[in-house]
């Protein structure tokens, strides 16, 4: 048994949603030349190999029915075996592609060699060399667009499984006793003191390069436990608290010191923690947390909810253990789910665990525009959610306070419009009404106007932090990165955009 479900039932696995198997071994694959091993690569590249030319390995997963009823992780992870395979089909280039598409430039060629090598030591170490999270990468980062869509493989087939493969290694390491695990050895201490604030990807990565250059550092985090947005924000069943629990833990033992329950801008402030509180300098990494809404009718009534709050009451304060966690929370019989991307997923999902009997996602454009990752579709899909494409929100409808449908309008593709998709355009005399009795509107986030309780450093026209390329504000000492500067990203990028500040903030530091 693994996760409450039987062998038999494991045995499901992914198709990709376009339903093709990836195990199916592509013949345009086989037509890719093999690479010459590079001298400088991981250790299985000192000796001529020939590539595997099988399939992408499937990720095994637990069966659909079973699955829609629990908050237990749905990919269940590479056994060995399936990992070893996979890394096989690593051409091991040497001048590895894979890599420039990675924002946190991770050694992927070297840390896969070191699979086929079987030194599992040695690929945690290149792994952990640039990733302080590498098994909350492996499961949440959109790897297909990013380092997998630069592999030589995937120009004539499919890739290799680069993600899986990250956490496949990051997973063997914290299934290690603690004193085993692989740990960077810190620098010697610099005498400099750093505060962080906030706890979110872009802040850990930051945390945790400063801490590896002999920095001081301290993370403010207004919630209870650390994480913010992984914490919070992403279900169980796609990243399990206790790993980024493990992830966090290998920062604390780094030498990061974490305050809770301490929310920034209310207690202090950044200028505070400065001049009254002897920090050096000052990274702020709070994301963009505040749930947009439709503006349309309805929005106040009672079964309405912004996908922040529905996924921080099941995620982050247990309603799903309810009377256990004393969170209350209504999910009705009927949802709608109004989004395309990868929260609108993550809320449908959890609305299906919770019991509902029918969910529906409702989106503008079709499925081939939504901006979640195909994986998310086809699970959700697998689960029993409808995807009602095409439709755009017009008001919520109700009756003596309680939800009561969704009336929209249905549309039709247009020219693109300057996301580059293209745009929906309202069909007149298309309108109907959607039968429900909750709505989550899972539409986006924009900047907290705490921030400007946070720091006077400036802000763009959208009420973000104005920094350069490399995290700087108008105040030399303050530095950001994240949502918080860009607007709601992906983790991968947000952690990119903690190191880059972090290495602008060591080079300040040395200015001293």
């Amino acid at each position: 048994m693994q996760g409450g479900v039987s062998e038999n039932e494991n045995k499901n696995v992914s198709t990709g949603a376009a339903g093709k198997s990836e195990a199916a071994a592509s013949s345009e694959a086989a037509a890719v030349p093999e690479a010459t091993p590079a001298a400088a690569a991981a250790p299985a590249a000192a000796e001529r190999r020939r590539p595997s030319r099988e399939g992408r390995h499937a990720m095994p997963e637990q069966n659909p029915v079973r699955r829609a009823r629990n908050f237990n992780e749905v990919n269940l992870g590479y056994t060995p075996q399936l990992a070893r395979a996979e890394a096989d089909r690593c051409l091991q280039c040497k001048n590895p592609t894979c890599e420039s598409g990675c924002p946190v430039g991770v050694h992927i060629r070297d840390f896969i060699g070191a699979i086929i090598a079987d030194d599992m030591p040695a690929s945690i170490e290149r792994l952990k060399e640039r990733n302080a999270l590498p098994a909350v990468c492996g499961r949440v980062c959109p790897q297909e667009s990013q380092c997998e869509a630069q592999c030589i493989l995937a120009k004539r087939g499919e890739s290799v499984a680069i993600g899986r493969l990250e956490r496949y290694v990051a997973d063997w390491d914290n299934a290690r006793a603690v004193e085993e695990r692989y740990a960077t050895e810190p620098a010697a201490s610099t005498g400099h003191k750093v505060a962080v604030i906030g706890s979110g990807p872009a802040s850990l990565a930051c945390a945790g390069e400063l801490a590896t250059r002999g920095h001081a550092v301290e993370v403010f985090e207004s919630l209870h436990t650390g994480g913010g947005v992984l914490a919070y924000g992403i279900p169980e069943f796609r990243l399990p608290k206790a790993i980024l629990g493990e992830e966090i833990g290998a920062l604390e033992r780094l030498g990061v010191s974490f305050h809770y329950n301490e929310p920034v801008g209310k207690i202090t402030n950044a200028r505070e923690l400065l001049e009254e509180d002897g920090f050096d300098a000052v990274f702020i990494g709070i994301g963009a947390g505040l749930p947009l809404f439709l503006e349309i009718g309805g929005e106040n009534l009672n079964g309405v909810y912004s996908s922040n709050e529905f996924l921080t009451r099941v995620n982050f304060m247990h309603a799903s253990d309810f009377p256990t966690y004393d969170t209350p929370i209504w999910w009705g019989h009927s949802v709608v789910v109004v989004g395309g991307g990868n929260v609108a997923m993550d809320a449908a999902r959890t609305a299906v665990r919770m019991g509902a009997g029918q969910v529906t996602i409702v989106y503008r454009r079709t499925e081939a525009e939504m901006p979640a990752r195909n994986e998310e579709i086809h699970h959700a899909k697998e689960e029993g959610v409808q995807i009602h494409e095409l439709c755009g929100p017009l008001a919520i409808e109700g009756n003596t306070g309680w939800v009561t449908g969704l009336r929209v309008q249905h549309m039709e593709l247009g020219e693109p419009d300057a996301s580059g998709r293209r745009r929906p355009v309202p069909i007149v005399g298309s309108e109907e009404t959607i039968p429900c009795d909750t709505v989550i509107i899972a539409v986006g986030t924009k900047a907290h106007k705490q921030l400007v309780e946070i720091t006077d450093a400036k802000l763009t026209e959208r009420g973000y932090l104005a920094t350069d390329e490399d995290g700087r504000t108008s105040d030399p000492r303050i530095f950001a990165g994240g949502d918080i500067v860009t607007g709601a990203a992906t983790v991968i990028l947000a952690m990119g955009a903690g190191k880059k500040a972090a290495n602008a903030i060591d080079e300040y530091l040395k200015q001293d």
